[in-house]
């Protein structure tokens, strides 16, 4: 289920009112006990907001800012669908696989990929 408006709407209150958001997508932190976050991609920015112990549809804080010119993935499909962020592993719906190859392949662009990435 995509990421509804009103959470969209929380989410922009606590970024940089300059910033605009191109994707959003709700991830759970393997072994947290308060797993909750979404993940905010916008034009400069990876942002990730807790949800709080409550409610894991409403974000709280933000957590933790890195600079646009990261990959988030890739992802692992080989059991649940994970990743791993600045140290972090992150556990996604598999409906959420595509945002985050989209937001992946934005900053990729204008970079040629490696053609033997196995060498």
């Amino acid at each position: 289920m995509p990421v509804s408006s009103g959470v969209r709407k929380r989410i922009k209150e606590l970024l940089d009112p300059d910033d605009e958001i191109h994707y959003v997508f709700p991830a759970d932190v393997f072994g947290s006990t308060n797993p909750g976050v979404f993940f905010a991609v916008t034009r400069k920015t990876i942002t990730i907001l807790t949800t709080g112990y409550l409610s894991r549809k409403t974000p709280k804080r933000v957590v933790s800012t890195t600079l646009r010119n990261h990959r988030i993935g890739p992802v692992d499909t080989s059991t649940v669908p994970w990743f791993k962020f600045n140290g972090v592993d992150y556990e996604i719906d598999d409906e959420y696989i595509a945002v985050v190859h989209a937001a992946d392949a934005e900053i990729m662009r204008g970079k040629p990929e490696d053609p033997l990435p196995d060498l």
